[in-house]
């Protein structure tokens, strides 16, 4: 209440002032009684001043003669916290906190204020010369070009006055938005030529003129005041001319395409487009309806390669040329690198024998048997065997092969009889793991072949009579097949990215064990050809053959075979089994960097040096001393990263890609999952444990493909 009732006294009281030279700090005490305030007046401030007034005013009014009085002799009062001013220089009046232009404040106050004003139709740092010169020095103006606002620091009666001044130079104006499309010249070259012409002169004459090229249609569009457009519509028109030689001509070296193959694509892609801008072929020079006319330059536009530096030189006006420069940046692409491994395991199993009794009874002094069984066993009969014993040199070598035993009675009188028991069996075991491996670009064939080229007579000419004066040479004709591993494939990346698509052919043969009969060599040959979908880092089986088969024989006398025990005598048996695994794997790994290929690389280059630190062992008696075995390098450095060529889109010419060390590698690629057990086919015979390839051991990931697989010769016992 005590408050309350001193404010309306205050406000109750009639003021007339009336100083004559008198320190500016008597006035402070005289404003402070009347109105309440607190002053904090700083040392700097020092003036004698006169105030006559002949009416009574208020305390508000009081105050506000005594800011004109501050203004006057170039100090300000600054309010600070609760009922206090302080009274400062007017020096410092941009750095002192002031509030902004507030409704309580009358818009002839002499009081610091800050106004942000919103700029709406024109550019806010346009206006910031023009109404330099209108705010005092101690005052602040600024433009926030990102906003269109400005900011205004001063006096409340100047704030509002330079308000008042922009409202009414914020207007709409004639600015609307021309489209004028060219012909000949490129919209983005034209619109670069203007704005480096204009950018001096726009800014000096305060013109908002913009200038913006749109490639797709080949336009340019022109914002600003009617007479400015006028002005660079003129301009334009003369830039829009066509050059004499037809185009314009550039060189582009291409970092990763092959420029021999592009050209002629380009070529029908340049023929396509000059007649799709003329509305078809037979618009000719004239046009069509719906279309631009052809110029002579769309006409002469031609694309031809430089091999020697893997470049193109492209003759074509701006519109084609930047079509086909589009179309190389996309074609002109580093394509990643699929690295494939098949695996094809094979274990063979082969057993065959054979077993029985050969026996033939003599008369008394004739080689005439009264009563015999003679079956070969293993090639070889009694018979064989007697022609063995009597003629000695001419023994075959088949007679020593297995276990014979013979008993028999050759004398003078009597019967002479001879007996043969005779055993051989045959295992033969073949185990073969081929890891062939190729790296190829994405959609681009790769073949690997090992293999041996094998001559396989195809015919034969022999001199059976005598020729009169000459002689005739014998000849034969051969056919070289290859015999080996062989290995094509053909991979397409998903466009995730995540698959990979496999067209594979895989051939794997060998040389076989040459059968009785044969006049030429046998070769085994699996091959697989097919397509197919596999994960990246993925296994998948591609096909393969379980097979087991067992044929049982025998040769015996009829009925007097059959008889138990006593039958033997009259009966040979022989009996074979026959095991084939063949299973065939794949696995495709993309490298889409250069560090991938690194670490793919250094994995099988140590992989071979390991390999021959294993055989490099010391012998205690060389053979040839001082004579080393070779040795392979160590792996090189990886170029630093870094070493790319000239940018996508440039003209200048450079190798393409840039390659990461090794050692920037911070993790290897997944290992691929073991190979799945394959599955029993109907009708097969499920294969022994031992002969089964899920049991055959896997290479190793980075393994490098070994040669066709060890096969043991064939055993006899």
């Amino acid at each position: 209440m005590l408050l309350a009732s001193l404010a309306s006294a205050q406000q109750a009281q009639r003021i007339t002032p009336n100083f004559k030279d008198a320190d500016i700090t008597q006035i402070a005490e005289a404003v402070s009684a009347a109105t309440g305030k607190n002053f904090i007046i700083d040392p700097r401030v020092r003036a004698q001043v006169t105030m006559l007034s002949s009416t009574p005013m208020s305390p508000a009014a009081f105050y506000e003669a005594f800011l004109s009085i501050l203004q006057v002799y170039g100090f300000i009062a600054v309010p600070s916290g609760n009922n206090v001013v302080k009274i400062l220089p007017d020096a410092n009046a941009r750095q002192i906190p002031s509030v902004d232009l507030p409704d309580h404040v009358s818009s002839t106050s002499d009081e610091i204020v800050t106004q942000v004003l919103d700029v709406k139709n024109i550019s806010a740092p346009q206006l910031v010369p023009i109404l330099r010169p209108m705010i005092p020095q101690y005052g602040h103006l600024v433009a926030y070009p990102a906003s269109n606002i400005l900011i205004i620091t001063d006096r409340a009666s100047n704030v509002h006055r330079m308000m008042r001044i922009i409202q009414r130079i914020d207007q709409v104006g004639n600015q609307d938005v021309e489209i004028v499309p060219l012909q000949n010249a490129g919209a983005a070259e034209v619109v670069r030529v203007v704005n480096s012409l204009y950018q001096g002169a726009a800014a000096a004459e305060g013109a908002a003129v913009k200038v913006v090229a749109d490639e797709r249609s080949n336009s340019v569009l022109i914002g600003g005041e009617q007479s400015q457009r006028l002005r660079l519509r003129a301009l334009i028109a003369h830039l829009d001319t066509p050059l004499e030689a037809g185009g314009d001509t550039r060189v582009r070296y291409l970092h990763y395409a092959d420029a021999e193959k592009l050209a002629p694509k380009l070529k029908e892609q340049i023929t396509g487009i000059a007649q799709t801008t003329g509305g078809g072929g037979a618009a000719g020079a004239g046009g069509a309806q719906g279309g631009s006319p052809i110029t002579q330059a769309e006409k002469n536009a031609m694309v031809w390669a430089d091999p020697t530096n893997n470049a193109l030189v492209i003759t074509a006006p701006p519109k084609i040329m930047r079509a086909v420069m589009d179309i190389i940046d996309k074609l002109d692409i580093r394509r990643p690198q699929v690295l494939v491994e098949a695996i094809i395991a094979e274990v063979d199993e082969d057993k065959d024998a054979e077993l029985g009794i050969n026996w033939a009874a003599f008369s008394n002094g004739t080689n005439i048997p009264a009563g015999s069984f003679v079956s070969p066993i293993g090639g070889t009969s009694i018979v064989d065997l007697a022609g063995a014993i009597q003629n000695p040199a001419n023994a075959t070598t088949t007679l020593l092969q297995g276990t014979t035993l013979g008993i028999g009675r050759i004398a003078g009188t009597g019967v002479n009889f001879a007996a043969m028991l005779r055993a051989i069996r045959g295992d033969t075991d073949t185990n073969v793991i081929a890891t062939p491996s190729a790296v190829t670009m994405d959609n681009q064939e790769a073949e690997l072949k090992v293999a041996q080229e094998v001559p396989f007579v195809t015919g034969q000419f022999t001199n059976t009579t005598a020729v009169t004066g000459g002689t005739v040479n014998p000849f034969q004709t051969i056919q070289r097949e290859e015999v080996g591993t062989i290995l094509k494939v053909t991979p397409t990346i998903s466009p995730e990215g995540s698959a990979v698509m496999l067209k594979i052919s895989i051939e794997s043969s060998s040389i076989g064990q040459k059968p009785a009969g044969a006049v030429d060599l046998v070769t085994n040959k699996r091959t697989i050809t097919t397509t197919v979908l596999i994960e990246d880092g993925g296994v998948v089986v591609l096909g393969g053959l379980i097979e087991d088969n067992s044929v049982k024989g025998e040769n015996r006398v009829p009925y007097l075979g059959n008889i138990p025990i006593i039958g033997l005598l009259f009966k040979t048996r022989n009996a074979t089994s026959t095991k084939n695994n063949l299973i065939m794997f794949i696995r495709p790994k993309i490298l889409r960097d250069q560090a991938q290929a690194a670490y793919e690389t250094d994995l099988k280059y140590n992989y071979m040096i390991d390999q021959q630190k294993k055989l490099n062992t010391r012998e205690a008696l060389p053979l040839l001393p001082g004579v080393s075995r070779g040795k392979m390098p160590p792996a090189p450095p990886q170029p630093p990263p870094g070493t790319n060529p000239a940018p996508k889109g440039s003209d200048a010419p450079g190798n393409s890609g840039s390659a990461a060390p090794a050692s920037a590698v911070a993790a290897p690629p997944p290992a691929p999952e073991p190979a799945p057990a394959a599955p029993a086919q109907p009708g097969v015979p499920a294969p022994d444990s031992t002969a089964s390839p899920a049991n055959t051991p896997s290479p190793q990931p980075g393994a490098p493909p070994t040669s066709q697989g060890t096969q043991s010769p064939q055993g006899q016992r």
